[in-house]
């Protein structure tokens, strides 16, 4: 590659989708919203599909993510776990997707079209989509004649130690009990995400339910030390150019970066319209032959400069800025915390730009 590209290791995609199954105990939804949180959600799905004891469905948060996946031939269960509205469910029978419903005409719509096995949300403190726990008896009679495939519920803070998730849970298991004689005993229960999984290995237990949903876990990032998965991206950028930089002279916009003596600066063939983020700016570090060299000044849409002034360098060499050069790694988590970013952003917006090379295996089982 000749200027800024992401390898996506695909292996270490799979292994981590082993670790959480074996970590909850019961077949995931792996979600593959968003692009695959901008890794690629065509090619990791068609690296996770084909393993039944592993992945139950593929999780979406759109009928045009849908739609993607049907398109490139993929013919697995998709959840789509955004709430449609009326007008889309017609085309999501059409995608053969599994809706998630809890507004009682949306639940009658579905099921006069017969439009299949569907999903029932449950609010338990997210505030943003399902209906609420202690309302869920309001549905009784709605789901007397439409009986759902699963129900599930979301955590707003399953890696905190603040009680939250024990709190949702319960609120969850309180909905269960008002509608469990109007649900099938084999309703499909799930609400761990990577978090809620992580947590609930921490104490010992595996996941509730019948299914879970990780997500960020997949893509090797996470907030938990406790639970370490593999790096599965890697975003690397060329060196174009090196210049001499004098004491007192500045680097980038806004002059933010002062040479304190004479320094080699090298610029690289990367920025913020690939999704290395502006607030790596004078605070991330970069991987380059061997060496952490600091990013010195602000990022800018399309470069961005480091200080290789203790580092060998020549103009053509590839740095890395996120994953693994040899036996040193930038993870995602680390990337992150260096910028006060959210994993999560990151991973979206390397789907900007740069273009992305999917390899089976390009670390061994590290």
């Amino acid at each position: 590659m000749r200027r800024a590209w992401v390898e996506v290791d695909l292996g270490a995609v799979r292994r981590n989708a082993a670790a959480l199954r074996r970590a909850a105990g019961v077949p995931l939804v792996a979600m593959v919203k968003a692009d695959g949180y901008g890794v690629g959600a065509v090619a990791v799905a068609r690296a996770l599909v084909g393993a039944p004891d592993t992945i139950w469905a593929l999780g979406v948060a759109t009928l045009v993510e849908a739609r993607a996946l049907r398109e490139a031939g993929i013919d697995a269960r998709i959840l789509c776990c955004t709430p449609l509205v009326p007008e889309e469910l017609h085309d999501a029978k059409s995608l053969g997707i599994r809706p998630s419903l809890h507004r009682a005409q949306d639940i009658r719509a579905w099921n006069a079209m017969k439009g299949g096995a569907w999903h029932l949300a449950i609010d338990t403190g997210m505030s943003r989509a399902g209906i609420r726990w202690d309302t869920a008896s309001s549905l009784r009679e709605c789901l007397a004649e439409h009986t759902p495939e699963g129900v599930f519920t979301h955590f707003h803070s399953a890696e905190a130690p603040d009680g939250t998730r024990v709190s949702q849970d319960a609120r969850f298991d309180e909905a269960l009990r008002a509608l469990r004689s109007v649900l099938p005993p084999t309703v499909l229960e799930h609400r761990d995400n990577s978090a809620g999984i992580s947590s609930r290995l921490a104490a010992g237990k595996s996941s509730p339910g019948s299914l879970a949903r990780p997500g960020i876990g997949l893509y090797g990032a996470f907030v938990a030390d406790r639970f370490p998965l593999e790096q599965v991206v890697h975003l690397r950028a060329r060196v174009i150019d090196v210049r001499t930089v004098l004491a007192g002279e500045t680097v980038s916009y806004g002059g933010t970066y002062t040479a304190t003596r004479e320094q080699r600066i090298a610029t690289l063939a990367v920025g913020h319209g690939d999704g290395y983020r502006r607030a790596f700016s004078n605070c991330g570090r970069v991987l380059l032959n061997g060496t952490h060299v600091p990013v010195a000044g602000v990022v800018s849409m399309d470069m961005t400069m480091i200080d290789v002034t203790d580092a060998p360098c020549e103009v053509g060499d590839v740095a890395t800025l996120i994953g693994r050069e040899g036996d040193e790694c930038l993870t995602t988590d680390a990337a992150t915390a260096s910028g006060s970013l959210s994993p999560y952003e990151l991973l979206v917006g390397l789907a900007l730009r740069a273009p992305r090379v999917f390899l089976e295996d390009a670390h061994g089982d590290r």
